[in-house]
């Protein structure tokens, strides 16, 4: 497949980009300055510059991008809806790389994770931005999209254990109580999903086994 990587410099972006190279896609890293990643292509420009035009030609487009400062939380939001309406039509499929704020913990989908007294405050922010965003995405009729969440604690420095399951909206702890994945794994199943071809307008979720 041919495959746009927003942001592909950003730490989920560029082990999504390099494991989409290692499967001998053909990647493109869309990045405001320097290419870090091991894509043949390289697009140097603002996520927010982007056009239609830019964008195509992409059988699949992944949205890495993220904001972490509390005075940039729109931006989560604003950034989706421009992707979105480059993408407004067209059968590109737009992968965003999620949160876990958003998964539901009860099975009428009223409560999220974010909601529960155990959620990290400092993490909120992040979450109620990344929630706005995913509920205006879900709105949009018009854009073939997929939202992909991690677990609960998404590991940076975690190891790959190859070791995943790939399920739906709601929070999932693992047999050891846990709701954890490493961002190698989460890279691993988001490439995973995005072979699978067989999600769409969904948000889904990826935890580690064990």
């Amino acid at each position: 497949m041919k495959i746009a990587v927003v942001a592909a410099s950003g730490r989920a972006g560029k082990l999504i980009t390099n494991e989409a190279v290692k499967r001998n896609h053909e990647v493109t890293a869309i990045v405001r300055h320097k290419n870090q990643t091991e894509a043949s292509y390289v697009l140097q420009k603002d996520l927010y510059d982007l056009t239609y035009q830019d964008l195509k030609e992409f059988d699949i487009v992944v949205d890495a991008f993220g904001v972490w400062n509390p005075s940039d939380m729109d931006l989560h939001d604003s950034s989706l809806m421009h992707l979105a309406d480059c993408l407004s039509g067209t059968s590109t499929k737009l992968f965003v790389v999620g949160g876990a704020g958003s998964l539901y913990i009860d099975s009428e989908h009223v409560k999220q994770l974010k909601d529960t007294p155990e959620f990290p405050e400092e993490a909120k922010p992040v979450a109620e931005g990344m929630v706005k965003a995913l509920d205006h995405l879900k709105e949009r009729g018009d854009a073939q999209w997929v939202y992909v969440s991690p677990a609960a604690s998404f590991i940076a420095d975690g190891v790959k254990t190859e070791d995943y399951t790939i399920t739906d909206n709601e929070y999932v702890e693992n047999k050891a109580g846990e709701s954890k994945i490493s961002y190698q794994d989460y890279a691993l199943a988001f490439v995973d999903a995005v072979e699978a071809d067989k999600y769409n307008q969904v948000q889904i979720s990826i935890y580690q086994n064990a």
